[in-house]
């Protein structure tokens, strides 16, 4: 009769601990998404790879994707939300989140990243020391970087070279770029995407910079009249998940979440590089495939422009960010100076 006891609780314990693997494997994520309002890296892309998630990995993950600008949360305020533990997994804004964690401003100082290779190659560089650091600050692990593409100027008045937004306001979403632009003469206005074409609209700005695709899927060419398609930065952004929700996947779990980001994020690569050249003709009146076609005047990229933006690296973006760097993360610069510094000539 004991040795019958003991059996039976034996195999109670066996089914309890079944049930519990069970339960830990079947996982439900709350994802922060990209605004709606950037255009079409989020909704060709993005979207619907964390709503077919669990079909494509097979993976037991239900991923609850939500849009920022559909949740009432900032994006400014991502890693914070992630770190109180409301949602698992974001699509980080790295320039938004750049207050809380200026060590993201390494990926993308304004004039660090004149094309898509040099991009590429400086996001490689730079992801292990920008990884260590989320880890350690906000509990989150960086799955994979992405660019939404060169963001350059728009203007509702006149303009025939860069230095023409002199005494100009000029709306900007990061410290770094601010800078730059106070640099030569603008005067840096704050606002956030959502709030940019009436602000346009309105003449709260003169000019604004952004991606030309999200440009034009929120009509910012409606209420402009000018662009010049240089680019001031690459608008990296990245996948990152908190720690905890990392650990409740087993090892072949985590590797197979992991192909499947880095899948994304490199389509996303190729994607925002044919995106970016058709949205720049869509906006001028030019062939156009992704967008609407709109009638902007086509300001020439100068030789001038080129060289002011070149400059830009180590005479106003790297200082800025030095600055701000340092003073939360000992020896940001200097490692970063180690790693990246080669790649782009800077010592």
């Amino acid at each position: 009769m004991k040795k019958y006891a003991r059996i039976m609780v034996a195999a109670a314990l066996a089914a309890g601990l079944c049930a519990g693997v069970s339960a830990a494997e079947a996982q439900k994520f709350r994802v922060i998404g990209q605004p709606l309002a950037t255009g079409l890296i989020q909704a060709k892309k993005e979207q619907p790879f964390f709503e077919n998630f669990g079909k494509v990995t097979g993976l037991p993950v239900e991923m609850d994707y939500k849009p920022i600008d559909t949740l009432g949360i900032k994006d400014t305020e991502e890693l914070r939300v992630l770190k109180s533990g409301l949602f698992e997994i974001a699509s980080l804004r790295f320039p938004q989140n750049a207050r809380d964690e200026p060590t993201l401003l390494g990926f993308d100082l304004v004039g660090l990243n004149p094309d898509y290779a040099t991009a590429r190659k400086v996001v490689d560089t730079f992801y292990p020391q920008a990884d260590e650091r989320l880890q350690k600050q906000f509990g989150v692990k960086l799955l994979g970087v992405f660019p939404f593409g060169p963001q350059v100027l728009f203007c509702n008045k006149p303009i025939t070279q860069l230095a023409d937004i002199k005494g100009l306001k000029v709306r900007v979403y990061d410290q770094n770029l601010a800078k730059f632009i106070d640099s030569i003469g603008g005067t840096p206005v704050p606002i956030s995407f959502a709030d940019t074409h009436q602000s346009l609209s309105l003449g709260v700005v003169d000019c604004a910079i952004t991606g030309p695709s999200s440009a034009n899927s929120s009509g910012w060419p409606e209420v402009s009249t000018h662009q010049l398609a240089i680019g001031f930065q690459m608008a990296i952004n990245g996948y990152a998940i908190t720690l905890k929700a990392w650990q409740k996947l087993s090892p072949e779990q985590q590797a197979t979440l992991q192909k499947a980001v880095t899948d994304l994020t490199n389509d996303i690569w190729v994607y925002s590089e044919a995106l970016f050249k058709d949205a720049v003709s869509c906006n001028t009146g030019g062939a156009c495939e992704t967008g609407k076609q709109f009638k902007l005047v086509d300001v020439p990229i100068s030789g001038a422009d080129r060289a002011l933006l070149k400059q830009a690296v180590t005479k106003v973006s790297l200082p800025s960010w030095s600055e701000i760097c340092d003073k939360v993360n000992k020896g940001c610069v200097d490692r970063w100076k180690k790693t990246v510094g080669p790649v782009v000539g800077i010592q």
